[in-house]
């Protein structure tokens, strides 16, 4: 099966598996406000992360790669809709266009139809400096996403299975490119010494990318002859990755993994996200109603947000971060094992 076949094996499985939210949001409650004392209109969504400047605290997450029409044709509809509404975008890996540069144009359209807005570059952690600096240039980057995905790989019947020097590599591009480098778990969750360890070579950004939303292991091995089901139920879910994550100081944490709703972002965020990215949930309304729903999607995401933020009593990504919230159940037992202590965030105020 050539790379192009295999990555669209992935969206279609991707798409079949249908939603999937990990329960771990239910884990997490806010504290009611009676007395909010703002409106609407005081709420702002606009953040800034390191040198990038949101207009809002979603982004569209990497979910495409391989090239070919449908590459093409993805990243043309997604441009479309980041750039009617402002939000930030990555594109899916564009390892096939660094290997074959006539597949440039597919990744290309992405800035041709966004030519202002925030375009976010994606390679594996295999990618040189050359390859960095290329996919940088391809679609004008304003900055470097780097996906880690050694449970994928190892499920993948044609996977990698050396990762050896994956973090040298990943600080010397850290250290010779000109746009911030974010380094994206791909659906299993970063521990917070795997945080510790990015941080320790320069990383400024990571995306946790936790368990609980398009699940590649599940998704590889149904395109194995003899699964490997230990690995389906690997990783760590995606709140108490953030959690994990933004127990780190001086670095930036995004979030994602499963969020299809505007509570669950507004969870994530007041965990420790500074934005939280949405790949599956977005490619699935493009693929089955179309770019105009997609659309109407992130419009209503937007507003949910908006409208949770005012009952909070918050105006501001910053103020959300320190809103009092309760973690029980399993996500609690796991952070109080992890030595994490969750009154932090139950006795925190705005």
């Amino acid at each position: 099966m050539s790379r192009l076949e295999r990555k669209w094996d992935h969206i279609r499985l991707a798409i079949e598996n249908g939603h999937t939210r990990s329960s771990a949001f239910d884990d997490i409650k806010f504290i009611h406000q009676s007395l909010p004392n703002i409106g609407i209109s005081d709420v702002r969504l606009n953040q800034k992360i390191g040198e990038l400047y949101l207009s809002s605290p979603i982004f569209i997450n990497a979910m495409t790669g391989g090239g070919g029409e449908k590459t093409y044709s993805i990243n043309k509809e997604l441009a479309i809709a980041a750039s009617e509404l402002e939000l930030a975008m990555a594109v899916g890996s564009q390892m096939s266009a660094v290997k074959d540069r006539t597949q440039s144009y597919t990744f290309e359209v992405a800035r041709k139809e966004n030519p202002k807005g925030v375009l976010i570059a994606n390679l594996g952690s295999e990618a040189q400096l050359d390859d960095a600096k290329y996919a940088i240039e391809m679609i004008e980057a304003n900055a470097l996403q780097i996906h880690l995905n050694v449970i994928q790989e190892l499920t993948m019947p044609e996977g990698d299975r050396d990762f050896s020097g994956a973090l040298k590599r990943i600080e010397t591009i850290v250290n010779g490119v000109e746009v911030p480098v974010i380094i994206k778990e791909v659906g299993f969750g970063m521990s917070r010494e795997t945080i510790q360890m990015l941080f320790s070579i320069g990383v400024q950004i990571a995306d946790c990318g936790g368990a609980g939303g398009t699940n590649f292991a599940e998704i590889e091995n149904k395109r194995r002859e003899k699964s490997l089901p230990f690995f389906t139920d690997w990783g760590i879910p995606t709140p108490v990755s953030i959690a994990e994550a933004s127990s780190i100081s001086n670095i930036s944490i995004l979030g994602s993994g499963g969020f299809m709703n505007g509570l669950d972002i507004v969870k994530g965020i007041a965990l420790g996200a500074d934005a939280i990215g949405i790949a599956g949930h977005f490619l699935r309304i493009l693929v089955e109603k179309g770019t105009e729903a997609l659309v109407d999607e992130m419009q209503e995401l937007l507003m949910e947000i908006t409208l949770i933020m005012t009952a909070l009593g918050v105006k501001s990504i910053s103020e959300l971060k320190r809103v009092p919230l309760i973690i029980s159940g399993e996500t609690y037992h796991w952070l109080t094992q992890r030595g994490i202590d969750t009154k932090q965030y139950s006795q925190r105020q705005v």
